[in-house]
């Protein structure tokens, strides 16, 4: 059996050929056109030296033709390396040259970032350019992507591959420089890809089951909007690729665009990256569509998924309320991980911190010993995945040791979430270790803050950090962005914030910005916050009292 990704794809090929793959702003394409495609530009790529395990960047949004150089990697057996489009030059070199990159292919509107690094990467020898209607010239050294692909052949003539070719994930994470996450291909199909059933927990046991499971039902439209930097789209489109469904591929976000794409494309599932993506949205639902004055049609949609950001408790509930009788769900997950557990959202539920879940089997929470944590002890733990987990961080030894640890002979990938586990057997998510708050020795989790803050009908976005205190050692602070011009003071905030978390946890500092900074993909820079505490005097602070 070989569970790898480029596999994977070519059995829905070869059993959906006809059946439409993906969508574009521009054009559309099917199985068989992009069978066509990715093998002339892996073709291509090899030509040029390309080799099974080199490192192959992508610097794209979301469009056609990334799938399409994703899908090319993976069959030349090299690896795909994301490049998140927001970094700057510094950051930019520090990809290229931590992940030994060798082959480039970006949207032409990134021309200029690339060619002020490529110099000082003596390794990077081919430099693709795809075009994305903006006018930048090609720089020298470049080829243009439909040059590449017209003299390549279109044959699937590529050799044998093993399911453990790697298939690696730059993470940013909330500190430090981005770091890349290595997996196997079996791996990490098993706990993204639909290798193991998300619902039931069983094993796919024929690399074969997705494609005939997808050919002999309806295909899924599947809209990810998060960037294909995030290794939650990526998975998304693939798990599509593989069961012979239909992925939109819209480069950026907007609120409107959201619904005018379900609208238009028939939708059914909408993956997305909680708050920074559920807000607008919500709002652009309340007004309708612009172009016709009347409600969106939203008659094929039936799920709408969240994952690996806070989906905050107050936007669920008007989710359920302007969106009846669809499944919503939260679940939990990294890069260092995969999935790990999924909840479905119910109206009035409890709330315990951030997203409460049912993890996965291979999944569990430990003490600071290794053991696992008793169901309803009140203890909070590291959340933990056994299994099918990383091979460790690229190139970086030290990291891998203090995240991937052995306990009791079993190997476990501990990426840093602390947890607690209720008495039925729920886990509830507190939030990354790195970015807690420690107050008079009280651990304060930021998500559990944020999520209380902005129910607050004023509050468009906020992060919490903390700020150091002379009596408290840190006291909890906000960094909030309003909806309109009405700034709520912390006296008006009070009585909202004690209906949902002690008062300990409560920010005794705020601090107003125009917009939140976010990664593309929704996540918190808990770092910009940091900066905005850092750089000025709060326009709002109460005395930490005695709480």
């Amino acid at each position: 059996m070989s569970y790898n990704i480029a596999d994977l794809v070519e059995h829905a090929v070869d059993l959906m050929s006809d059946r439409i793959v993906l969508v574009g702003e521009h054009r559309e394409s099917t199985y068989a056109e992009l069978e066509e495609r990715a093998n002339k530009l892996a073709h291509y790529l090899m030509e040029q030296g390309v080799r099974p395990g080199d490192k192959v960047g992508i610097y794209s949004r979301n469009t056609v033709e990334a799938v399409e150089a994703m899908v090319a990697v993976f069959k030349a057996r090299a690896v795909m390396i994301n490049v998140n489009f927001r970094y700057v030059e510094n950051e930019l070199l520090h990809i290229f040259d931590n992940s030994d990159m060798v082959a480039l292919i970006h949207e032409r509107r990134y021309t200029d970032r690339v060619a002020a690094v490529r110099d000082k990467v003596p390794a990077l020898k081919t430099v693709i350019v795809v075009d994305d209607g903006t006018d930048t010239p090609t720089a020298p050294g470049t080829v243009e992507y439909e040059s590449a692909l017209a003299d390549s052949s279109g044959e699937r003539d590529f050799g044998e591959r093993s399911p453990d070719d790697i298939y690696m994930l730059y993470t940013g994470g909330t500190t430090g420089l981005p770091k890349g996450v290595v997996w196997r291909h079996e791996d990490v199909w098993r706990v993204l890809g639909a290798g193991i059933n998300f619902v039931t927990g069983e094993y796919v046991k024929d690399e074969w089951e997705l494609a005939k499971v997808g050919a002999a039902n309806p295909p899924m439209v599947r809209y990810p909007i998060p960037p294909m930097i995030h290794g939650g789209s990526q998975w998304a489109t693939f798990h599509s690729l593989f069961g012979g469904g239909k992925t939109v591929m819209i480069p950026e976000f907007s609120g409107h665009g959201v619904w005018q794409a379900v609208d238009k494309h028939g939708v059914n599932l909408l993956f997305m990256t909680g708050d920074a993506m559920a807000r607008p949205m919500l709002d652009a639902l309340a007004e309708g569509n612009p172009e016709t004055g009347e409600p969106y049609d939203l008659s094929t949609l039936y799920v709408l998924a969240s994952t690996a950001a806070l989906f905050s408790p107050s936007l669920k509930d008007k989710f359920l309320e302007v969106l009846p009788n669809r499944m919503i769900s939260d679940s939990i997950g990294s890069s260092e991980t995969g999935f790990g557990g999924l909840a479905l959202v119910t109206k009035g539920a409890t709330h315990t911190g951030g997203p409460r879940v049912k993890i996965d089997a291979a999944t569990q929470v430990l003490d600071e010993d290794g053991k696992p944590v008793e169901p309803g002890s009140g203890v909070v733990g590291m959340l933990a995945r056994s299994g099918h987990i990383p091979l460790g961080y690229y190139k970086d030894e030290a990291k891998s040791a203090a995240t991937f640890k052995e306990y009791n002979g079993i190997r476990y990938a501990i990426p840093g979430d602390y947890a607690r586990v209720e008495e039925d057997g729920t886990v509830t998510m507190l939030g990354r270790g790195s970015v807690s708050i420690n107050s008079g020795g009280e651990k304060i989790y930021p998500e559990e803050v944020e999520g209380a803050l902005k129910a607050h009908p004023e509050i468009f976005d906020a992060l919490v950090v903390g700020v150091e205190d002379e009596r408290w050692g840190q006291r909890v602070c906000a960094v909030v962005q309003c909806r309109g011009d009405k700034r709520p003071t912390l006296t008006e905030l009070r009585p909202l914030l004690t209906q949902e978390i002690a008062s300990y946890k409560q920010p005794r500092s705020l601090w107003f910005v125009d917009e939140i900074k976010r990664s593309p993909a929704g996540k918190p820079d808990y770092r910009w916050a940091k900066e905005q505490t850092d750089a000025r005097p709060a326009d709002e602070h109460a005395d930490a009292g005695a709480s």
